[in-house]
């Protein structure tokens, strides 16, 4: 698979199955064993995505044009959740991805701010 494409059908994924909490739609977009750091500053968690969605009532999320070289592309994203304690989330970050020919991530490397 070209990377631009697979690049946009992971944008496209992730911004539908964020809103509707749906991990197992995002978890198809991974080859096995991929490398996930969601936080630059943190180590990969296992299981993030369900405990992430465990706290959220609600996501409003955005993804834009990927930028695409070679196997690897760059998407920037926004969101706004509403968490299930009452508080709530405004986050921008970007996601670098390495895709192997199938169209799967391989690596993915996560770079974002929250106010």
């Amino acid at each position: 698979m070209d990377t631009r494409e697979a690049a946009q059908r992971w944008a496209e994924v992730w911004e539908r199955s964020w809103r509707e909490h749906d991990a197992a739609a995002i978890a198809a977009l991974y080859a096995d064993g991929a490398f996930w750091q969601q936080h630059p500053f943190h180590e990969p968690e296992q299981g993030y995505l369900t405990r992430v969605f465990r706290e959220e009532e609600s996501a409003e999320c955005r993804f834009g044009r990927p930028i695409v070289d070679g196997d690897q592309a760059a998407v920037p994203w926004t969101a706004q959740t509403t968490l299930t304690d009452g508080g709530g989330e405004d986050l921008a970050g970007v996601s670098l991805l390495r895709f192997n020919p199938s169209g799967l991530v391989v690596e993915e490397r996560d770079y974002w701010n929250q106010r």
